[in-house]
């Protein structure tokens, strides 16, 4: 195993024992070279045709205070070896150069803390800003404030570790990264204020490697044209807003990106906001590319884009996976751009090596399986025609069909058996079948079973978005696209699929059917099965899978596999259980936190659920994996592939259960996976290490350890026989709301207790 050197700073001698557990745990597997990382066989479309750089802003700074030692150093352990690390310049009042995101002290220290009641006004850039300013402060004034967390999205946990502010000599020898880029604004402020930038840079590269100097301002670069002309350091003229003004030309940086030979004529790169060359539109959709990179390499220029996070709500298009949009920048049929600044260098590490140029028909790896939720519900409306044909074409090797049953006894794949959880079935004729069944919940719905098959393939299908809290809403455009399947139809739609092995079919309410509808889900299913040709064996897999173990018992002997999903969340379960389990079911499908249980967003532990349970020779699968970052452990560095890959790696699991088929079809085909060596971006993390790296009194509150699966938690009576029982049919107990969902938001039976309250919910998703 190899290991880059990498000198800690002082930072207290507990903190620094518990960085160095946790990056020695990182580092399990060894690193590789970028270019063995790299494929040689594909020219990438970058100005020379090297490698496009990852550029770590402020370090690993969507994890960790910006421009920390803890982000600087994570930065260096978990990337590309060709790391080029990235320093927001401020200077103090003695001139020394800090790294610092921004000019103001505000956002990203506890100055106000340390200096209460000192801030100060300043005009920069046209407009007057109050705080505290890099200014007015000493290099040894600023030794007791420390760095915190700048965005309310990112764990604020880590600030009680009492980040000093560093020196820009000081991040680059604790570091040595194969690239150091300063980036440089509000020189006409410094200066206004008798301190030299250009003094400062001029300097510091006599005690520092700069491989790049950026700045916004074409009067500051026109400044070091001379002084770096016979060095090997990049002037890079960067882009701000294009509506923004330069302040040396007077021109807006719009008019400046169509003088491009102006800009070569002081630079050899341009840094541009993303948006430069894949506009959004203001429904948050990617619009064609510009012309921006071409011209620009035309013009002799390197291109950098910069504004990628994790953590932000990316455009719909790339279904809310990160490496989707690095690709789109490094990896499309036109253009490459020659670097991207990002706060999560590790994803674009992985982006580059492991997922750029792998094509279409590159083999993927067998397992894990990837079974879809509700098709490829986290881009279409879920148990659609479209859901389930994006599944197929983005790899799926199993679709799967919640069976819900009609009035008529149709069974339909639908994600609930509450139609109001997806579809807009409250807009229709049939809100006044509102009512209430405390056997399947304790709030009011309107149940696939008071609708006929022809009812319920004329209502609306509505997109599920689960993050919506968080303003994080899936594919609004198609919101209620597609049309809501049959049974047989989804049979029919996987069997001339050639792509997939298979099929599962989920069945619940197996018993209120039975007793109170006079119907036979079970007898449904497997007759529906039957007419569709799975009981030859030829057929594709047929996944039956149920959380009731009657149901698996009544479809003993039918050669399917009988899918046990545990409902609890557990840390284990004792041989008893397991053994029991093995009497109905051929495999287990266990929740993420039964494997990884976590605690405000931090992982505790890796559990012995999948080995134990897999010990018994039952296959295990987990459920359900989302992109949405709020969804992702910060372990995981809020990327859905190391998420996966851990799950895969460490965790063993046999399948994966997402809403995001695409996302783990492309991890299965991912060129690190066939490596002699895994690189650092695609090893397992390691869970309850980063938690150390909190101070204790910013822990989260401990919690009551996860319970055990114990037999009685599976044991259930055998399912009713059926008999038509009329008087025990549900009816109406009140007159649904004319309002309905938008479409973005999911209804879900939680604390909801009064037809009053029911109402009130719908009304405000208007």
């Amino acid at each position: 195993m190899s290991c880059r050197k990498i000198n800690l700073p002082a930072m207290g001698a507990q903190n620094l024992a518990k960085l160095a557990v946790f990056l020695l745990l990182l580092q399990f597997s060894g690193f590789i070279s970028a270019q063995n990382a790299s494929t040689t066989s594909s020219k990438w479309r970058t100005l020379d045709g090297s490698l496009p750089l990852v550029i770590a802003r402020g370090g690993f700074s969507g994890l960790f205070p910006d421009s920390s030692s803890y982000a600087y150093n994570m930065a260096m352990m978990t990337s590309v070896p060709d790391l080029v690390l990235w320093c927001d310049v401020q200077l103090t009042k003695d001139s020394v150069g800090i790294c610092l995101p921004s000019i103001m002290l505000n956002n990203g220290t506890n100055v106000d803390m340390v200096y209460p009641g000192q801030a100060n006004s300043y005009v920069i850039d046209g407009a007057k800003r109050n705080g505290y300013f890099s200014i007015d402060f000493t290099l040894k004034q600023l030794g007791p404030v420390f760095l915190t967390q700048g965005l309310y999205s990112r764990p604020p946990n880590f600030d009680g570790s009492k980040f000093q502010i560093q020196t820009v000599e000081d991040v680059f020898v604790q570091n040595k990264p194969a690239g150091f880029w300063l980036n440089i604004e509000h020189d006409a402020f410094y200066s206004q204020h008798k301190l030299s930038m250009r003094s400062f840079v001029i300097s510091a590269a006599k005690n520092v490697i700069i491989s790049h100097i950026s700045s916004p301002e074409i009067a500051f670069l026109q400044g070091l044209t001379k002084p770096f002309a016979s060095t090997k350091t990049k002037l890079v003229f960067r882009f701000l807003d294009q509506d923004a003004t330069e302040p040396s030309t007077n021109k807006t940086y719009g008019a400046l990106s169509k003088n491009l030979t102006f800009i070569k004529s002081i630079a050899s790169g341009i840094l541009v906001p993303k948006t430069y060359i894949w506009p959004v539109d203001a429904t948050s959709y990617v619009l064609p590319h510009t012309s921006l990179v071409a011209n620009a390499h035309k013009s002799g220029l390197e291109v950098f884009a910069s504004d990628f996070a994790n953590d932000n709500a990316l455009p719909y298009n790339y279904s809310y996976n990160p490496v989707n949009e690095y690709l789109h920048f490094i990896d499309n049929d036109g253009f490459s751009v020659d670097g991207v600044l990002t706060d999560f260098p590790l994803t674009s590490s992985e982006a580059r090596d492991c997922f750029a140029h792998i094509g279409s028909n590159a083999s993927a790896k067998a397992t894990p399986l990837v079974i879809s939720h509700f098709g490829a519900s986290g881009d279409y409306p879920g148990c659609t025609d479209l859901s389930y044909t994006k599944a197929i074409s983005d790899g799926a090797d199993v679709i799967d069909c919640p069976v819900q049953l009609s009035k008529d006894g149709v069974p339909f794949c639908l994600s609930s058996v509450n139609l109001m959880n997806s579809t807009t079935v409250t807009q229709t004729q049939f809100r006044n079948l509102l009512t209430t069944v405390s056997e399947i919940q304790s709030n009011p719905g309107i149940y696939s079973f008071s609708l006929t098959a022809t009812d319920i393939q004329s209502l609306t299908p509505v997109i599920q978005s689960p993050y919506t809290d968080a303003l994080l809403y899936r594919n609004p455009k198609y919101k209620n696209a597609g049309k809501l399947i049959s049974l047989a139809d989804f049979l029919d739609l996987a069997k001339n699929a050639s792509s997939l092995s298979g099929v599962s079919i989920k069945i619940e309410n197996a018993k209120y059917v039975a007793a109170n509808l006079g119907m036979s889900a079970t007898d449904a299913i497997l007759d529906a099965l039957e007419k569709a040709g799975y009981n030859s064996p030829t057929a594709k897999k047929v996944m039956i899978q149920s959380t009731n173990s009657a149901v698996l018992k009544a479809m003993k002997g039918k050669k399917y596999e009988l899918v046990y999903e545990v409902d609890e969340t557990i840390r284990d379960a004792p041989n008893a259980t397991i053994a029991d389990i093995k009497t109905f079911a051929d495999s287990v499908v266990v929740n993420k936190e039964s494997v990884y249980p976590t605690n405000l967003g931090f992982l505790l532990s890796l559990t012995d659920v999948v080995p134990h349970i897999q010990s018994f020779k039952l296959p295990v699968y987990v459920q359900v994996l989302r992109n949405e970052f709020v969804s992702i452990a910060y372990d995981f560095f809020s990327d859905p592939i190391v998420e996966i890959n851990s799950y895969v790696m460490a965790a063993g699991v046999d399948g994966l259960i997402t809403d995001y088929p695409q996302t783990a079809a492309a991890y299965k085909r991912n060129r690190c996976l066939t490596m002699k060596t895994t690189p650092i971006y695609m090893s397992p993390v390691q869970p309850a290490q980063l938690i150390q790296l909190v101070t204790p009194d910013l822990l989260p509150p401990a919690e009551a350890p996860n319970p055990l699966l114990k037999e009685a938690d599976i044991s259930e009576s055998p399912l009713p026989a059926v008999s038509k029982n009329d008087s025990a049919a549900p009816t109406s107990t009140a007159e649904a709301p004319k309002g309905s969902p938008s479409g973005q938001h999911q209804i879900t039976a939680s604390a909801l207790i009064s037809i009053l309250s029911i109402i009130v919910a719908l009304c405000l998703m208007l």
